[in-house]
């Protein structure tokens, strides 16, 4: 049976945990460079570095956005053209998603390091970071073609049915910079400048890797040269579908930007350092999220390219509950050893260890309802819905948190950042909560009418 094909007859959960399992490993693994970053530079460097670091997430956020726009945008779209047996028209879309990768990765570097300075200004570093987070910077803009196509292609290989390979390509990048940040920062004496050297070097290798997947020919969607060439059509429906997670991560960014200055007004660089710490903990916790729901991207994908309805709606709900249950686990264990967590990134410093305690508490608070309204925002991308997506994805960041941001602190000050978080979790998983019962009962219809045209056809 085609790898493809399987999609549609295979058991779901068997599907989910074949296509999530790879997916979970591979978004832990692309969670685990600044992680491991922000854990070598917090006791290389100090608070200051990993303030550095934090400073300059924005920037890195906008790379992750356009890579999500067309990386996540064409996936969609290449699971529905394969549900459809449509493969010339899948190669086109993988072709194309492939140049725009590369094109718009080399502006991004071009721009980003002509307004390196005024940028992070702006971000919220103060005169003792912006050093820090200027030679950290400097590096990832100059490897931002190899993560921003990596990342990409990676997600194009999951969409064909070989979720394995892509989780490999992930592997070899994260365990390369785990070996080699220790050595660029301590042994070589790099500091901060050996995290970025250490993770544009391990990017680079992991898309060799995915290069000499295709080069061999032994990948279900071939590359041609001639599919290269920009086709309107294919440009349009890749950003339509892929607008709906750049805009989050284009949210995300402006979202760092408002509490990078409000904790550097309310509570200083310590406070920058603390959040960037519970950020990258957080990371750790979501990744699993984002990995199931794209291992049940393809399946819902296709199934809804297939008309079959009720495997889009299974996959749907134990995609919900395998999301919840991981949630659930970093919520409790974030509440037993909170100091355990931030002493992984410097115990010496007491004040980094006090607030990031503090705040990996209160801000998680809601942590339980956020795996629902992750996989309900995915959802209507997956089947090529990307208003709803986009809308329900952003509820968090734009709708509620950023105004949140700049409305608590006023009132509350620190406090005000910190309480932000649980208020915008409960308010935007109410809203999928919502959009999404109304889509399902628009499925039970379809389904029905799919059945009937079926019992037609047979008799």
């Amino acid at each position: 049976m085609n790898r493809s094909a399987q999609l549609g007859n295979e058991k779901i959960s068997k599907l989910l945990f074949r296509f999530s399992l790879p997916a979970i490993v591979g978004m832990l693994v692309n969670a685990i460079y600044n992680v491991v970053d922000r854990i070598f530079i917090g006791h290389g460097v100090g608070s200051l570095g990993i303030a550095g670091v934090t400073i300059g997430f924005p920037v890195m956020l906008v790379v992750m956005a356009f890579s999500m726009l067309i990386g996540i945008g064409a996936t969609s779209l290449l699971s529905i053209k394969l549900g459809e047996d449509n493969q010339e028209e899948a190669e086109l879309i993988l072709g194309n998603g492939i140049i725009l990768l590369v094109l718009i990765s080399l502006i991004i570097s071009v721009i980003g390091l002509l307004f390196l300075t005024p940028l992070l200004t702006l971000f919220g570093a103060s005169k003792d970071v912006l050093p820090y987070a200027r030679q950290y910077m400097e590096i990832i803009l100059i490897g931002t073609v190899f993560m921003s196509t990596g990342f990409g292609m990676s997600n194009f290989i999951r969409a064909e049915g070989n979720p394995m390979v892509a989780m490999y390509t992930m592997l070899i990048g994260a365990i390369l910079n785990i070996i080699l940040n220790p050595i660029f920062i301590f042994t070589f004496g790099w500091g901060i400048r050996g995290a970025a050297v250490a993770t544009v070097l391990a990017r680079t290798i992991s898309s060799a890797w995915i290069v000499y997947y295709y080069a061999r020919g032994k990948s279900v969607l071939k590359i041609h040269a001639a599919n290269f060439k920009l086709q309107l059509p294919v440009l349009t429906q890749i950003l339509a579908i892929g607008a709906a997670p750049f805009a989050m991560q284009l949210a995300n960014s402006v979202l760092q930007v408002v509490l990078n200055n409000s904790l550097r007004i309310y509570g200083g660089d310590v406070a920058i350092a603390g959040m960037g710490v519970v950020f990258s903990i957080m990371t750790l916790m979501f990744m699993p999220v984002i990995g199931i729901t794209q291992g049940a991207q393809p399946i819902i994908g296709f199934n809804y390219g297939a008309h079959n309805f009720d495997r889009v709606k299974e996959a749907l709900k134990q995609a919900i509950i395998a999301a919840t249950i991981i949630v659930v686990l970093g919520y409790t264990v974030t509440r037993i050893w909170p100091e355990a967590f931030i002493a992984l990134f410097n115990k010496e410093d007491t004040q980094l260890m006090e607030f990031g305690s503090r705040t990996l508490v209160v801000f998680l608070a809601a942590l339980p309802v956020i795996g629902f309204q992750i996989v309900g925002a995915n959802y209507f991308q997956a089947v090529g819905k990307p208003r709803q997506s986009m809308i329900l994805t952003l509820s968090r960041q734009v709708l509620l948190l950023i105004p949140l941001l700049l409305i608590l602190p006023r009132f509350y000050g620190l406090d005000g950042v910190l309480y932000a978080g649980p208020i915008a979790d409960v308010g935007s998983a109410l809203l999928t909560g919502i959009w999404l019962t109304a889509e399902l009962r628009s499925l039970g219809v379809k389904h029905e009418e799919t059945q009937m045209r079926r019992r037609m056809n047979e008799s």
